[in-house]
């Protein structure tokens, strides 16, 4: 079975006036679990049942391991590791202490990095056949220069407390990675009067007073 791709548009960021393809793999389906013990079993001595059991068990054990700071690595697979992030309705600690200090309970695991081993990939590489799918991938770019995206973002935060990545996605037409690129780059120019708060997927960007 073939899978398909699309040539993904986006805008070069170090050169607007440059449009760069990359390919993106076409997600057609998920494997669910069911399928893929059907697949296990039928390559070994053990039932269906019986290898959706030990999938269960992999995947209790592992919770708790990491539940105990320790990342967990299956050799062929990869490694996993747990990171933290605050409650809901919780606000990030600022190192001045203007903020207080945050206590467990305002802690929680947010979510498993999972970083692929490497034979992981080549062996994904060795039985992938790719075929182009038809059409093209969604375009990336924004009706407005990068002057007037900035502008549009300025004016937004002359009326807003904060802004997210999702706010100037919708503001300009630039699809969420693009956008994120771009607020960490008026973020890092100085003069843009773009600031930003909070970490990760806490980070919202706020109006910097300049000078």
């Amino acid at each position: 079975m073939c899978a398909k791709y699309v040539m993904q548009e986006a805008v070069d960021l170090n050169n607007e006036g440059k449009t760069l393809r990359y390919p993106r793999m076409v997600m057609e389906q998920c494997c669910e679990t069911d399928e893929l013990a059907r697949w296990v079993a039928s390559g070994t001595t053990y039932g269906e049942g019986e290898v959706r059991g030990i999938l269960s068990e992999v995947a209790r054990w592992m919770a708790l391991t990491m539940a105990q700071g320790r990342s967990v690595r299956l050799e062929g697979l990869g490694l996993f590791t747990p990171a933290l992030g605050l409650r809901r309705g919780k606000e990030r600690e600022e190192a001045d202490g203007s903020t207080g200090r945050r206590n467990a309970s305002s802690i929680r695991v947010s979510r498993i990095h999972f970083r692929a081993d490497r034979e992981l990939v080549r062996a994904t590489d060795r039985h992938c056949v790719l075929e182009r799918a038809s059409g093209q991938g969604r375009r990336s770019v924004s009706k407005y220069t990068p002057e007037e995206r900035l502008a549009l973002a300025q004016r937004y935060l002359e009326q807003h407390p904060a802004m997210s990545i999702g706010d100037y996605a919708a503001l300009t037409g630039l699809s969420a990675s693009t956008a994120g690129r771009e607020l960490r780059r008026w973020y890092q120019t100085p003069g843009t009067g773009i600031g930003a708060s909070g970490f990760g997927t806490h980070r919202v960007y706020v109006k910097r007073e300049e000078g």
